[in-house]
């Protein structure tokens, strides 16, 4: 079921940046392209595992899984929400503190009410910090997360609530596929 996605993940290229071995791939950063094959592969994955029952949204946060979310929406017919990257400021929306392994900064949350019923797909997971930040203001907000689904795990993340992932991953001088929940 998701025989394109490993094989893509398997020959990735993967970039040094200091200490760090990035692996550059179609459905974490967009790039070369994003193959219609792999990506209807994450979303079919991703439909297999949530509880869309009664889902008024799916949250994608920007930037990567936005197409995930997107591709979701247009097989299920449940519209999604983007969590961006800056301020709109408009009535009702919520601030997000994001940490990453490598970064940190705020996101933004618009037109989610109280007793709204979610999931959320994201692209990767790794430390945890960006998904910990939406959980929490999420749950600020009286939302109910009715679901989590990674693409790709890589790591040990630290998340406050059970999730699913397609596939897990370590990154060397290749990416080795250590488990595959598909």
């Amino acid at each position: 079921m998701i025989d394109h996605l490993i094989k893509s993940l398997e020959t990735c290229p993967i970039v040094k940046k200091g200490e760090y071995n990035y692996f550059v791939h179609p459905i974490t950063d967009g790039i070369p392209k994003i193959d219609p094959v792999v990506l209807r592969e994450v979303a079919v994955g991703m439909i297999h595992f949530l509880d869309l029952r009664d889902v008024q949204y799916i949250v994608a946060a920007e930037a990567m899984a936005i197409p995930i979310g997107t591709a979701i929406s247009l097989m299920t017919d449940i519209p999604v929400n983007i969590i961006r990257k800056r301020s709109y400021g408009l009535p009702g929306e919520q601030e997000v503190m994001q940490q990453t392994g490598y970064s940190k900064g705020k996101m933004f949350i618009n037109g989610l009410s109280p007793g709204d019923r979610v999931v959320i797909v994201d692209d990767v997971i790794s430390t945890g910090g960006t998904i910990n930040g939406i959980l929490h203001t999420l749950n600020e907000m009286g939302v109910e997360v009715a679901g989590i689904c990674f693409a790709i795990k890589k790591g040990t993340p630290d998340i406050s609530m059970p999730y699913h992932y397609l596939v897990a991953i370590e990154v060397e001088d290749t990416v080795k596929i250590v488990d595959r929940q598909l």
